[in-house]
């Protein structure tokens, strides 16, 4: 529940305030003001648990994969799993859950309990493939809170304090994070009205995209969406559950500007390797 106050500041410090305020990202004074706070306290109120989906066999960035599990490819020397534990570190967020499956064993040897990369990391693991959404449901005994769920083979950057509020905002059950490409046409592309995501649209001629924002790979969640997922089997994010949230009013698109890297492929695995700049 959220209160009013009156503040009273020096109005250099206001003119720093007004400075952050975009009518985006940011959308006013007050805003601006919550989200400094937020970020000045820590993240007491932030979610505690981040879930990796490492799970996938990395059919496209054979020959590699054949050796090393996706998740443990290298960028810049440290793994993809080293760059997704940067991000949550940074806005205090260290308890994972990896949800295992193609050489996971080899994972847990690499990454052990996480002590040793900051991290406290537990398991999950696929006997056999899941899709997105399955993991989740084995995950379920740590997911009693507002969680982020993410792909383990792309690079992201975004503010998850300031993705947080935009969250608790709009009392959204999903939410995901969106971000910009110039070619919307090889991607499931969000048609939007405001926050709300009215639907993906697959793949569109690059003309008749409904907008240029595209699925990150990266959602902040409530436990409820585990009611949206069948409780075996096979279960896709995108496909089974999104729609139907969509469709209820209860999923919302947070865009981000900061860097976003697809290493799913060769060719964009070594467009990563000479543009990511590494979270510090």
């Amino acid at each position: 529940m959220k209160e009013r106050v009156t503040l009273t500041l020096d109005g250099s410090v206001l003119a720093e305030v007004d400075r952050k305020v975009d009518g985006h990202r940011i959308k006013n004074r007050s805003h601006a003001i919550e989200l400094l706070l937020m970020q000045a306290l820590g993240s007491a109120d932030m979610p505690k648990v981040a879930v990796i989906l490492a799970g996938g066999v990395g059919t496209r960035l054979q020959p590699i994969t054949f050796e090393i599990p996706k998740p443990l490819v290298l960028v810049h020397d440290r793994t993809l799993l080293e760059h997704q534990f940067d991000l949550f570190k940074k806005f205090g967020i260290k308890n994972i859950v990896l949800s295992i499956g193609y050489k996971g064993e080899k994972i847990k040897h690499a990454i052990g309990d996480g002590r040793r990369f900051g991290v406290n990391v537990s398991y999950v693991e696929e006997a056999k493939a899941l899709g997105t959404a399955g993991p989740l449901r084995l995950a379920k005994a740590f997911l009693t809170e507002t969680f982020i769920t993410t792909n383990s083979d792309e690079l992201k950057e975004i503010d998850l304090h300031d993705m947080y509020l935009f969250h608790k905002e709009n009392k959204a059950l999903v939410t995901i994070a969106l971000t910009t490409v110039d070619n919307p046409s090889m991607y499931g592309v969000a048609r939007m009205q405001g926050g709300k995501i009215l639907e993906f649209v697959e793949k569109p001629k690059k003309d008749d995209a409904p907008s240029n924002l595209i699925n990150s790979g990266l959602y902040m969640m409530e436990p409820e969406v585990l009611d949206y997922i069948k409780s075996d089997g096979f279960s896709m994010l995108e496909k089974d559950v999104f729609p139907k949230l969509a469709h209820e009013g209860k999923l919302f698109g947070y865009p981000f500007s900061g860097q976003w890297f697809n290493t799913g492929t060769l060719e964009l695995y070594e467009k990563a390797i000479k543009e990511w700049k590494d979270i510090i």
